[in-house]
């Protein structure tokens, strides 16, 4: 997909990635750009940075989701790609609260599914369009101590994959993102989360993921993974899954540790 002339959506566009992603689709000539956030103070100082549109939308509520693809729509025409962005990490062992639980799938997982509910009949009906997910290289390995946000993130590539498995020959687009760890407001003050980062790859900054991610949507390519290693430790949990296993509980011991 080339960026210029494009009507983008982003969610969760206030900080961290999704304003990253915000200011370099506005530099790629993005014709129109929503950026969307549970902040709406934080969503509309991003869209008036790049004369864009800000819109306060709580991504958990499918109404909200609705009512942020019509005011898209009606401020810039139909939407070329929507960047399902906005994501919490919360949680930790499989005795978090059913309310960490809840918020949990409801923003990482049911987002998703609601806006490919409002923009997946339209895409079909124009031949093309493009569903980003950011996920989380969570989603494809495991992340040490917070079931909920493994658990959701895995959902989150599942849904993708299945996205475009069933509408990829129908000219509906799909990609994913997964990257470790991103200096954002979630990774901020997390000791844990860069512990962890700290064993296996850089902690990059979101600039960095969004140019990662516009050369991913030029190629179409389904995984982008802005910490390239990501895919050799896919590769390893697939070649053997068992010795896999054996080395989380290895990095598990070791963070515990620290």
């Amino acid at each position: 997909m080339e960026l210029s002339g494009k009507v983008v959506v982003v969610t969760g566009g206030a900080s961290g990635i999704g304003r990253a992603l915000a200011r370099r689709f506005a530099d790629e000539g993005a014709r129109g750009i929503v950026v969307a956030d549970l902040d709406g103070a934080g969503a509309q100082a991003v869209a008036d940075e790049i004369g864009g549109l800000g819109v306060a939308c709580d991504v958990a509520d499918e109404r909200q989701v609705g009512d942020l693809i019509a005011q898209a729509r009606d401020a810039h025409g139909p939407i070329d790609l929507f960047c399902a962005n906005a994501g919490v990490a919360i949680g930790t062992d499989e005795q978090a609260p059913d309310a960490e639980w809840e918020l949990a799938f409801g923003v990482n997982v049911r987002a998703h599914v609601y806006a490919a509910r409002a923009l997946v009949p339209e895409w079909l009906e124009r031949g093309e369009g493009y569903f980003l997910a950011t996920a989380s290289a969570a989603g494809l390995l495991t992340q040490i101590g917070s079931a909920p946000y493994a658990v959701t993130k895995h959902a989150a590539v599942a849904f993708a994959e299945w996205l475009s498995i069933t509408y990829g020959d129908r000219g509906i687009r799909v990609s994913c993102l997964c990257p470790m760890g991103v200096r954002t407001p979630m990774t901020q003050g997390d000791d844990l989360a860069t512990a962890i980062v700290a064993t296996a790859g850089d902690m990059l900054d979101p600039d960095h993921v969004a140019a990662a991610v516009v050369e991913g949507l030029a190629g179409e390519r389904f995984l982008i993974l802005p910490h390239p290693e990501v895919l050799t430790f896919l590769q390893r949990k697939v070649d053997d899954h068992e010795r896999w296993l054996a080395g989380m509980r290895r990095l598990q011991a070791r963070v515990s540790s620290a």
